[in-house]
C-alpha cells in the first residue's frame, strides 16, 4: 500500500490539505501519515540566553530560569495543541472515507524530521502557507521552500480552497525533470480518467520547431498510456503563460518540475517554479 505524508500546522491551508490528501488516498488506495512538528528553536534560544552582563549574575540566573520554565510551559501547551490538531485531521480524513490514518508529533527542525520520514512515503502533501498565511498572502510558507529543496518525493502544495480535480495541466519543457513529471502523470492511478493538458512555453518563434518536436513526443507518450491530451504550444513568459492557461482552461491541478531549463540552475528561489507557486490559486504538484 502506498503512503502519503501529510504535513499540518492547523492553519487555514491545512484544512484544504486534508481534503486533497483524502482525494490522493482514494485514488491511490493509500494510507496517510499526518505529521506535525513543534519547532525547538524558541526553547533553545531561551536556554542559551546570557543576560549576566546587563543585569548581574544572580538576577540573570533567576530571570533565565523563569524564561526556561515559561518555555517548558509553552511546550506542554504545544503538546496539547498538537494532539487536538492531529485528532482534528484524523476526524476530517475519516469523514472523507480514509480509514488508514496514523499521526506523528515530532519536536525538532521540520526539514530534519521530513528527511527521516519521507523515506517510507510516496508523496508529501503540505499547504502553500502556514499559520501566518493572512499576514503573508504574497509569500510562500516559511518551511515550504526548504521542504521542496530537501524532499526527494513528489510534493503536492495545496491551495487555500479545495476544488474537485477534473482537469490537470502539465507544464512541460522537455527537460529531464519535466520528463519525470510526465512519466508520473501518465502512469499514476491518480490521473486516470482525468482530462490532461500539456503546455509548452517557448520564448520566441526561433525555438518553435524544437519546442513543437518536444511537445509532440510528450503527446505520443501520453497517448500510449491511454490519454487523449490537449496539447498547446505558446510563446511568452512561462509564469504569465502558465497562469493565463490555468485561468482560461479552468485547470484544477498543475504539475511542474522544480527546475527550469538553461537559465535556472538552482531550486525555487528566483525561479519559474517559485513565481508559479506564489501566484497559483490551485494545488501544484512539484517534482525534483
Amino acid at each position: 500500500m502506498k503512503r502519503i505524508l501529510l504535513c499540518t500546522d492547523g492553519s487555514t491551508f491545512a484544512s484544504s490539505s486534508y481534503q486533497y490528501g483524502a482525494w490522493l488516498a482514494r485514488r491511490l488506495d493509500a494510507a496517510i501519515d499526518v505529521l506535525h512538528v513543534s519547532d525547538v528553536r524558541r526553547q533553545a534560544q531561551a536556554e542559551a540566553t546570557n543576560l549576566s552582563g546587563s543585569i548581574g549574575i544572580d538576577a540573570a540566573d533567576r530571570l533565565l530560569q523563569e524564561l526556561v520554565n515559561l518555555e517548558h510551559q509553552k511546550a506542554r501547551l504545544e503538546y496539547q495543541h498538537a494532539k487536538l490538531m492531529l485528532q482534528s485531521a484524523v476526524t476530517t480524513l475519516q469523514a472523507q472515507g480514509i480509514d488508514t490514518v496514523k499521526t506523528q508529533h515530532k519536536t525538532g527542525y521540520f526539514v530534519d524530521v521530513l528527511s527521516e520520514l519521507e523515506a517510507i512515503a510516496d508523496l508529501v502533501v503540505l499547504g502553500k502557507r502556514g499559520t501566518s498565511a493572512e499576514a503573508a498572502s504574497g509569500h510562500l510558507g516559511a518551511n515550504l521552500e526548504r521542504i521542496i529543496r530537501a524532499s526527494h518525493k513528489p510534493c503536492l502544495v495545496t491551495s487555500r480552497q479545495f476544488k474537485p480535480i477534473e482537469r490537470v495541466l502539465l507544464a512541460y519543457d522537455g527537460s529531464p525533470i519535466a520528463q519525470k513529471a510526465l512519466e508520473f502523470v501518465i502512469t499514476s492511478p491518480l490521473f486516470q480518467g482525468l482530462t490532461l493538458h500539456i503546455l509548452k512555453v517557448t520564448p520566441d518563434d526561433t525555438t518553435t520547431t524544437r519546442a513543437r518536436s518536444r511537445l509532440d513526443a510528450a503527446q505520443q507518450q501520453a497517448q500510449a498510456h491511454g490519454f487523449d491530451p490537449v496539447c498547446q504550444l505558446v510563446m511568452g513568459n512561462p509564469e504569465t503563460a502558465i497562469s493565463t492557461y490555468v485561468t482560461d482552461q479552468n485547470i484544477d491541478l498543475l504539475a511542474i518540475g522544480a527546475y527550469g531549463h538553461r537559465r535556472i540552475r538552482h531550486l525555487i528561489i528566483g525561479s519559474t517554479t517559485a513565481q508559479i507557486l506564489r501566484s497559483s490559486h490551485i494545488p501544484v504538484f512539484v517534482f525534483r
